[in-house]
């Protein structure tokens, strides 16, 4: 038996193909489902059976098309109420795939219908994919239905991972959710392990009762994407992803309404951009930081460079049902842009000394402040720029900071649209300043 783990870095999330004499099982699929696809194809298998772990909140998922494509069954928690039709799992009902027994095990808490799948082998269990539930080093979060469910839930994810716990040592884990997944409860460390291993060292096992466990997990839960909340209602309808690609535009073209995404590398949005334009430089994280940031299923227009392939970032948006690219834009010479000046690491030090000293904003993460902030800068994460500086006068000069200049991009783009004047402290940030501090 093999088992190919597909990685969406931008998600924190990780698609499995398992395969086994020549019959295949995809769990968790994204909408973009060439690649697993690809896998499949190279394996030289016959796809079986797509598993679907939950209603995802992070992705529109691609099983209902994936299983159309190949023929194959799409396998559901029986009480996920899809809209279309699907096999149920229900707890403990097995299903077979040529020798394959696969063991649906009902671990709510991550979701109320969440089901993991044990899988077996002349009845030896050799792997379970735990979707959100039983992580490595975590354990998926409960909160994201809502903070009035989030306790309850928790109690039963206790239960849950202790479930999962039971299984036998050498069982290896295959979870969903790992490392960067803003749906894990905090901590979450490799993207697979074993069962021996997370009874051993994973924190949540060692919580001795409900309550116990249910307090450290929705203790310091951190902030997660505003798009989350439109995934379990898509995915419980499937729709078709649009197929065409995005076309070229002039800059006249773009649609009234539309937001602009600009992905072009940090320091070309910074000389000039299109006023009122988002810079989202092109990397894993573009969709889910344009999800966070614009109304949901928004018309988007990129802007992008001369020879920059937007591929991969159109996959990105469709991932989470942004269904309405509308085109890219690569020439900005016709037009009047803005531009903003961008500083070091040793000009922002010597200018927080001086007699005048610039009001620094850390738009870094909630969790990050805990380990040091500048002395009088103002904290501010990203997303909250438009509310978290609203008291701000019109043409207040900001300095922006994170850790990499990434996320105070962004933030410049969003403090601009408050007739704020950006200066961003761009490829090395707070943590740097803070340790230059510690120097002098």
């Amino acid at each position: 038996m093999e088992i190919t783990g597909i990685r969406t870095e931008g998600l924190g999330d990780t698609t499995y193909v398992l395969t086994h004499n020549g019959v295949a099982i995809v769990v968790d699929p994204q909408r973009d489902i060439e690649r697993f696809a690809d896998q499949i194809e190279a394996d030289g298998a016959d796809l079986g059976l797509v598993l679907e772990t939950h209603v995802h909140n992070d992705y529109v998922s691609g099983g209902r098309e994936l299983a159309d494509r190949f023929d194959a069954d799409l396998v559901l928690p029986a009480a996920a109420g899809a809209a279309f039709a699907y096999v149920p799992a229900f707890h403990g009902e097995e299903l077979t795939l040529a020798d394959l027994v696969i063991e649906p095990i009902h671990t709510p808490g991550h979701t109320p219908e969440h089901t993991s799948y044990l899988v077996l082998v002349d009845g030896v269990p050799l792997a379970v994919f735990s979707g959100g539930s039983l992580l490595v080093g975590s354990a998926g979060r409960t909160d994201l239905l809502g903070t009035d469910r989030a306790r309850q839930l928790a109690r039963l994810q206790f239960t849950s991972v202790r479930r999962l716990a039971s299984l036998p040592g050498p069982v290896g884990l295959y979870p969903t959710h790992g490392e960067g997944s803003f749906c894990t409860a905090g901590g979450a460390g490799r993207h697979t392990s074993t069962i021996g291993d997370e009874r051993a060292a994973n924190p949540v096992l060692m919580h001795p009762h409900a309550e116990a466990f249910a307090g450290a997990q929705l203790e310091g839960l951190q902030p997660y994407p505003a798009y989350y909340a439109h995934m379990a209602p898509l995915n419980l309808v499937a729709p078709p992803r649009p197929d065409t690609p995005p076309p070229e535009l002039d800059v006249g073209d773009i649609p009234d309404g539309a937001a602009v995404v600009d992905v072009r590398p940090r320091e070309r949005f910074a000389a000039g951009h299109l006023e009122g334009s988002l810079g989202i430089p092109e990397a894993d994280s573009v969709g889910v930081w344009s999800g966070w940031l614009l109304p949901f299923d928004t018309d988007v227009v990129l802007v992008a460079g001369p020879d920059q392939d937007v591929t991969e970032v159109v996959n990105q948006f469709i991932r989470i049902g942004f269904d309405h690219v509308r085109g890219v834009v690569r020439d900005l010479s016709s037009i009047s842009t803005r531009a903003y000046r961008t500083v070091t690491v040793e000009e922002v030090a010597a200018a927080l000394d001086g007699d005048d000293p610039p009001l620094l904003v850390d738009c870094r993460g909630p969790a990050e402040w805990e380990s040091g902030t500048v002395p009088g800068s103002r904290l501010c994460y990203t997303p909250d720029i438009e509310t978290g500086l609203a008291d701000l006068e019109p043409g207040t000069e900001v300095w922006l900071g994170c850790v990499t200049g990434f996320r105070a991009t962004i933030a410049a783009g969003l403090a601009e649209r408050l007739g704020l004047d950006p200066v961003v402290l761009d490829r090395r940030g707070i943590p740097d300043l803070l340790a230059v501090a510690a120097q002098g």
